[in-house]
């Protein structure tokens, strides 16, 4: 926001939601929606949103849309009853893992009444567990990124297994009886390869549709010019690191391998440190690596019949942030 067209539309906004209560409302919860790929921004939030309403609509899934809202409200409205930090909660910061929790149970749990129960108390629950690992992570200095609703999501598609009327038709099949394999690849043609990096994006948000993408990517560019073009280098990179490995020409394509990479690049070559060439070939090695990371996540939560969702993003981040020597910030 460099401009002055914007930073006066920015000052606009800001005044007028101190002004009116909920405005500011909305504010917090469109920047919870685009801290979910580290954007503080309602604009970026807003082109989120509609990416996803969009995508949920041509898949005929409409819930999606709906359990990542609700439990995003569920959760500011949990923040506001714990008296958080104001600065934080007006950042967002309490609304992204909630966010995206919603989608994901509505993607992978069948719609029925107690989806709805899960995407309420899963909706709270990140707000405590957000500020748990916030708490345990500032011990060395790192941010909890997606941790809560990775922990959280995971425990709640678990216990579904338990329970007869949280029926999991979306869930990956369990690997306990036959070892894993991964299926050979095939040539990929150039527009596989365009595939790949589009449907990547979307994928952030558990959502295959092109259209969606693109929605992303300006959300993207209208919070950072730098973070947009991180999230397709990172997407080319993910696709060709791969289908190179010899990973299944299905998850390439369909962006399954690409989302998580998109995610480190961002934090690491542009949240975390200034962007530079130093900082982009340190992002570049841990985008590497979260496809490496990606492969053995795949391998470990299979026996569990669970998606990885944004695990390798979360490991590979701490790790290269934690190391993280001065010398890449210049």
């Amino acid at each position: 926001m460099n401009e002055p067209d914007t930073a006066q539309q920015a000052n606009w906004w800001e005044q007028a939601c101190r002004s009116a209560s909920p405005l500011r409302f909305i504010d917090f919860n469109l920047r919870g929606i685009g801290q979910v790929m580290f954007q503080d921004n309602p604009l970026s939030g807003l082109c989120f949103f509609a990416a996803i309403g969009w995508g949920s609509f041509m898949a005929g899934a409409l819930e999606i849309a709906i359990g990542g809202l609700l439990a995003l409200l569920i959760a500011s409205l949990t923040a506001l009853w714990l008296r958080v930090e104001t600065t934080v909660l007006h950042a967002g910061l309490y609304g992204f893992n909630a966010y995206l929790l919603g989608i994901a149970l509505a993607t992978f749990l069948d719609p029925s009444p107690l989806l709805w129960v899960y995407v309420v108390l899963g909706g709270a629950v990140s707000v405590i567990a957000t500020l748990a690992a916030t708490r345990v992570m500032q011990t060395w200095g790192l941010s909890a990124l997606t941790a809560p609703f990775i922990l959280i999501t995971w425990l709640l598609l678990l216990s579904s297994n338990g329970f007869s009327s949280v029926p999991a038709g979306a869930l990956p099949t369990s690997g306990l009886i036959q070892p894993i394999a991964a299926e050979a690849a095939d040539p990929l043609r150039i527009l596989d390869f365009l595939q790949g990096i589009l449907i990547s994006v979307s994928q952030v948000f558990v959502k295959g549709d092109g259209i969606a993408a693109l929605l992303i990517l300006i959300g993207l560019a209208v919070g950072s010019i730098a973070a947009a073009g991180y999230a397709l280098a990172a997407a080319l990179v993910s696709v060709i690191v791969a289908h190179l490995l010899g990973a299944e020409s299905q998850l390439i394509t369909g962006g399954l391998v690409g989302f998580n990479p998109i995610l480190t690049a961002i934090a690491v070559g542009t949240v975390f440190a200034r962007p530079s060439l130093r900082s982009g070939l340190y992002a570049l090695l841990a985008t590497i690596v979260t496809v490496l990371v990606q492969g053995a996540m795949v391998a470990a939560v299979t026996p569990f019949a669970i998606p990885t969702l944004t695990a390798s993003f979360v490991l590979v981040s701490w790790l290269f942030l934690l190391a993280k020597p001065n010398r890449i910030e210049a």
